[in-house]
């Protein structure tokens, strides 16, 4: 990224309504560290991957090593990190485990970060 000077106040002065609306409507500290949590496993260019193949639906680990071109051990590790944070699920049918998506809200984020990326 460029260093973009950011414009600041000339004159320390504030809006008392505004910041009581303001504080009032923070999240918990817990919710901010679940949510900063969230985003930093966002933040992984191979979490990403993972999360765009597992998008329309649900495959093995040896599908996503496959697909990623990597050892099913560090995909495995990838899903541990995104499974902890309930980002992903998984099912296992014989010796074969089995990761998709958490719920809808996933998608609906990655997609609105698409958008977002891809908005001109």
């Amino acid at each position: 990224m460029s260093s973009i000077e950011v414009p600041l106040c000339e004159e320390f002065c504030f809006d008392q309504e505004a910041v009581l609306k303001a504080k009032k409507q923070q999240l918990t500290d817990d919710e901010v560290n679940k949510l900063a949590d969230t985003f930093r496993a966002l933040g992984d260019p191979t979490r990403i991957r993972i999360i765009q193949a597992l998008r329309h639906e649900e495959l093995c680990v040896c599908d996503l090593s496959c697909v990623l071109g990597m050892s099913q051990s560090a995909v495995s590790h990838q899903l541990r990190v995104l499974r902890n944070l309930r980002l992903v699920k998984f099912r296992k049918s014989g010796k074969n485990v089995y990761y998709s998506l958490d719920d809808e809200h996933i998608v609906l984020l990655f997609d609105q970060g698409l958008d977002h990326i891809r908005h001109e």
